[in-house]
């Protein structure tokens, strides 16, 4: 909460000018029912024009000044509102960038986006209602009830009856609509959750028609968030009578007893009049509390909710004094009794990996699903730190080493291709913004999507929609490709990026990395084997251990979880079995 409040630092003096606002504008407003007074006492009763017009034209011109102060503490409210909740904005989204994977797994997606959109709307709100009302209202109220005390002491018991039931009710609602808030907003975030489920698998719920299922799920959500705002605008519905019948009962009970003081002669009519005003403005003041404390639960659900990501601390960060790895060069991997566990996780995912990978040759890991492949990659770029060990790049622990650096020698793509809206060529540079038209050229032609590419509509400036919604997955995965290409990188990271390829495209795109990569460092993760078996070392993983470690020829030999994928994907003639292992054939045979 103390970086939320620390933002509000660049608007203390916008604050200073719109108290100053505030009470030129109240002062203007509480001025008006003595010169009323004055007019009804001494121009009417006394039946002296010319204070009537004298008062009235004072009157006039404070109206005037009162109006203006008001233009000026409007105008003066939304910009600090305005501008904070920018503030909040721009350091919420820029928190978020820097968390780990870790930190992402701790807030869902949904819940970060309700964060930096509905909770800062939230506060923004608020916020002006607070600047414009909260600071008008206790300055009005006391005011009021000093000069309300000034022009008839007697009748100021009224005054405080009035203001006891207002705060009462304030107090009753205030306790009840509190929960209700905080419930609120975890319903919004459960809706975002559920429609942004629902839309992003749309084919898959259509294709198994299970569109009346996912309505029902959105209807449950949907009905359960509209309770509350139902629940919290029928408290609301109850208050606005109460207070306008207290407000009248008021009023009336200032008449009865004004009148009885003014018949006994110890009262004016003016001053009764005036007595009036004050109670109206002072119970106003309570009202526009009022309107405030509905409002100020549900703003500061919000900022406790914004306070929490702003508080979190991102586990992966430079180091104070990172090493110097300017002079570095190679793009060498290695892998250190790497032992990894996901926070919360009762068992490692990994467990004492050692490897390494060094430039000019290509390492490959293969196993079966869940035994690692994924989490051992991300451990490179810094998406996780290991739970124990170390991971280095040319011989540097990258622990020690800026994110910056550690960034610049990768070339990395995702399993799950991920395109940006834009155009191709943006997309193939975003890696590189430098990189000139030969160069976007020759990375898609390394990639093999330049046939595709140069047929669409505008060729390289063909727009990309939003996560490339319009291309297939293959010229997804072709593009990301492209993208690590046009990097040159030391390191080139390819996390099982060939599966949506056919054999064909497999093959040529695997012969011109071998070109381009030459001299480079290779990671490959595939499930197919003809994408490694060319490697010059491949690694084996099964339940996050290494158990096997070589070239395609001697894991066929000695390794039987890799013979076991093998067979299971080729038969015997395509793999070229080494005649002197002759257990294959038995196991061949099985499957």
């Amino acid at each position: 909460m103390k970086k939320l409040l620390a933002l509000f630092k660049p608007y203390t003096w916008y604050l200073i000018i719109l108290i100053g606002s505030v009470t030129g504008s109240v002062a203007a407003s509480l001025s008006l029912p003595d010169y009323m007074a004055t007019i009804i006492n001494k121009g009417i009763v006394g039946a002296d024009l010319h204070i009537v017009w004298t008062t009235g034209l004072l009157m006039l011109l404070v109206s005037l000044g009162g109006g203006a102060a008001s233009i000026i503490t409007s105008w003066l409210a939304s910009r600090i509102a305005a501008g904070y909740a920018r503030d909040i904005r721009a350091r919420a989204f820029t928190k978020v960038e820097s968390f780990s994977l870790a930190e992402f797994n701790k807030f869902s997606t949904s819940s970060l986006i309700t964060r930096t959109t509905n909770d800062i709307t939230q506060i923004q709100t608020v916020m002006v209602m607070v600047l414009r009302m909260a600071l008008m209202a206790p300055i009005m109220g006391i005011w009021a009830i000093f000069l309300a005390y000034r022009n008839a002491p007697s009748m100021t018991w009224i005054m405080g009856l009035a203001i006891g039931a207002v705060i009462t009710m304030i107090v009753t609602v205030f306790i009840i609509v509190i929960p209700r808030f905080q419930k609120l907003q975890k319903l919004v975030d459960r809706l975002n959750l559920v429609t942004r489920e629902i839309l992003t698998g749309l084919r898959v719920i259509r294709a198994f028609n299970r569109v009346p299922y996912e309505e029902q799920k959105f209807d449950v959500a949907n009905n359960d968030l509209t309770k509350i705002n139902l629940f919290v605008n029928r408290v609301m519905v109850i208050m606005q009578p109460m207070m306008f019948f207290i407000v009248n009962l008021t009023m009336l009970a200032v008449i009865w007893f004004g009148a009885h003081k003014i018949d006994a002669g110890s009262l004016q009519i003016g001053g009764m009049i005036a007595f009036m005003q004050y109670a109206m403005q002072a119970i106003f003041a309570f009202l526009m509390i009022t309107m405030v404390f509905i409002m100020v639960p549900r703003a500061w659900v919000s900022m406790q909710r914004l306070a929490e990501v702003l508080d979190t601390d991102p586990t992966i960060v430079d180091p104070k004094d990172p090493v110097d790895v300017t002079e570095k060069k190679g793009g060498k991997v290695e892998f250190d009794h790497v032992t990894f566990s996901y926070t919360g996780a009762d068992t490692p995912v990994l467990h004492d990996v050692s490897f390494t990978a060094i430039p000019g040759q290509t390492t490959a890991f293969v196993g079966s699903t869940g035994s690692g492949k994924s989490t051992l990659i991300n451990l490179i770029p810094r998406f996780y730190d290991p739970t124990s060990g170390t991971v280095k790049i040319d011989g540097v622990d990258i622990k020690q080493m800026r994110m910056e650096d550690v960034y610049h020698k990768i070339g990395y793509v995702p399993q799950k291709g991920v395109l940006f809206s834009g155009t191709v060529e943006s997309n193939v540079k975003y890696g590189e913004p430098n990189a000139d038209e030969a160069a976007v050229k020759h990375a898609t032609e390394i990639a093999q999507a330049k046939d595709f590419v140069e047929k669409l509509d505008g060729a390289y400036n063909a727009p990309i929609a939003q996560g490339g919604t319009n291309v297939s997955g293959g010229q997804k995965q072709r593009l990301s490709i492209a993208r690590a290409v046009a990097r040159k990188p030391e390191i080139y990271i390819f996390d099982d990026s060939f599966s949506a390829l056919d054999f064909t495209t497999d093959a040529n795109l695997r012969k011109a990395l071998e070109t381009e990569t030459k001299g480079k460092t290779v990671l490959i993760v595939a499930q197919r084997i003809g994408t490694i078996r060319n490697a010059d070392n491949i690694i084996v993983l099964d339940e996050g251990r290494i158990v096997g470690q070589g070239t395609h020829q001697e894991l066929l030999k000695n390794c039987q979880v890799y013979r076991e994928i093998a067979l299971s994907q080729l038969s015997e003639t395509e793999l070229d079995i080494p005649t002197n292992v002759p257990e294959l054939a038995m196991k061949g045979a099985a499957v």
